[in-house]
Parts: C-alpha cells; sequence; structure tokens
C-alpha cells in the first residue's frame, strides 16, 4: 500500500495504532487488555494484597473483575501458585472480602 504524497511531495503516513498490554487471568486463563484484570501483588514481606494501580513492586497475578474468578483462583490455589506464596487464612478472607465488596454478584 503506498503512502499518500501531500501538494508538497512529502509522504504522510496513517497514524499507528497504539499496543496494548495484554495478561492472562490466572482464575480462567483468558486472555484481555491489562485494564480489564485487577491485579494482586506479593510483597516483600510475603503478603498479598491488592494493587488498584498495577504499578506496585512487586511479583503480580491478574484476576477478572467478577466473582465467579476470585471465587475460582481462591478456591483452586492459582493466586498461591502465581505468586509462588502460601496464603494463610487471613489473606484468604481478606481477598474473598475485597472481591464481595468491589465486584456485583455473578449472574449464574
Amino acid at each position: 500500500m503506498a503512502a499518500e504524497t501531500t501538494s508538497g511531495g512529502s509522504r504522510r503516513r496513517g497514524t499507528r495504532p497504539r499496543h496494548v498490554p495484554q495478561r492472562t487471568c490466572v482464575a480462567c486463563r483468558e486472555v484481555d487488555a491489562k485494564r480489564e484484570y485487577t491485579r494482586l501483588v506479593r510483597t516483600p514481606e510475603r503478603s498479598v494484597e491488592v494493587d488498584p494501580s498495577g504499578k506496585a513492586n512487586g511479583r503480580g497475578a491478574y484476576l477478572h473483575r467478577s466473582r465467579r474468578c476470585w471465587s475460582r483462583a481462591l478456591e483452586s490455589g492459582a493466586i498461591a501458585n502465581a505468586l509462588k506464596v502460601e496464603l494463610d487464612n487471613e489473606d484468604r478472607e481478606r481477598l474473598w472480602t475485597y472481591a464481595r465488596t468491589h465486584f456485583p454478584p455473578d449472574d449464574e
């Protein structure tokens, strides 16, 4: 495809599409744009925190913003596996509380 020429004879190119970072949900393994997910991060103290900015230091894992994926990830151990850390009951309860308060119930 040839580039268009302007009246001055210089070439003009169309705008290049912006790169959209892709991530995989650790529960359902679906790939989507990074902004569609919530990031969990393993801190240097080996605890697991929700990272709303998506930029915190530490090993990260991504989950869809749905209770179904959060439930599946917590029950199957996918979060612990992805972050290479053991989740204690306090971490599990804190993460499940976050999911219940931030995401609407799934229609099943």
